[in-house]
């Protein structure tokens, strides 16, 4: 491996709160962490900035991204560390997000209209490209929970890959990495790393989140990295953690296997990708078919 292949990540496992400054607090250490011992990337889970299903509660708490306090401590971090951050995700009011007055109560309330997103913050603490979740997640699993993330949440209309610390990175969240085809589109328009970012639930997690990000790296000979939400949420939710770094050829780089905050690194040899995608160059072999 050469060392211009070579890029060392942190991906930061977290238990977040249901408020962005004690969200903030319990990432900073992690972070600070991650970048003393020498990461090149540093990425957190989905809802880094605040983990809260109930409505009325999250109605009052999100903001733009501008205003939330545990994004620009994001920012701050990345020009403080001088090393690149990807926000798994925030949820933040879109700029179009604005104050409405309650029917009832004639006090003002933010709008529940809000986005799941990505933040790729560069070094310099500037923003280089943003992702919002395209697929949201409204299932009622087998065990009785029930979710609808639909309610309150806009969904994404645009695939994303960006240049970060020498790579071409994809971004999806969480309930994207269901949907093959974003993932294809991503490798197809050249990334080579692809993130994933979740606050998986405990049962899904358990079933599904390793093959699944295993299915996403086989398909697209592209390096799966996964930060993940783990443990007992104050709004009631429970998330699987196990955070994972999956390789080209679909082996598990790293992984973590417990749901505790921690920081899971990985070195990515990223000539890896070259060699999996010329061993099975699936990614040249698309056709039109029609369904008859």
């Amino acid at each position: 491996m050469h060392m211009s292949d070579a890029l060392k990540v942190a991906l930061i496992q977290l238990t977040t709160p249901a408020d962005q400054a004690a969200a903030l607090t319990q990432a900073t250490p992690l972070i600070e962490r991650a970048a003393a011992e020498g990461a090149q990337l540093i990425l957190t889970p989905e809802c880094s900035n605040l983990m809260e299903i109930r409505k009325d509660q999250k109605a009052l708490k999100v903001t733009t991204a501008d205003d939330d306090m545990c994004v620009q401590g994001y920012r701050d971090l990345a020009r403080r560390l001088s090393v690149p951050i990807l926000m798994g995700s925030a949820i933040v009011l879109d700029k179009d997000g604005e104050l409405r007055s309650s029917s009832d109560s004639g006090s003002a309330t933010k709008d529940a209209r809000a986005v799941n997103r990505t933040l790729l913050i560069g070094p310099d603490g500037n923003i280089i490209d943003t992702y919002d979740k395209v697929h949201l997640f409204d299932v009622e699993l087998t065990n009785g929970e029930s979710y609808k993330e639909s309610n309150g949440i806009t969904g994404g209309t645009r695939a994303v890959v960006a240049d970060v610390a020498g790579v071409k990175l994809g971004m999806s969240i969480c309930y994207d990495v269901r949907f093959a085809y974003l993932f294809r589109l991503l490798a197809k328009a050249g990334a080579s790393v692809i993130t994933t970012p979740a606050a998986f639930t405990q049962p899904t997690g358990k079933a599904h989140w390793e093959v699944l990000l295993r299915a996403r790296a086989i398909e697209t000979g592209a390096f799966m990295l996964a930060p993940a939400q783990g443990g007992a949420h104050e709004d009631g939710r429970k998330t699987w953690g196990h955070s994972l770094v999956i390789g080209p050829w679909g082996e598990v780089i790293a992984s973590l296997d417990h749901d505790r905050p921690d920081v899971l690194f990985a070195t990515l040899d990223l000539s890896e990708v070259a060699k999996a995608r010329a061993a099975l160059p699936q990614l040249q072999h698309d056709r039109d078919i029609t369904l008859s």
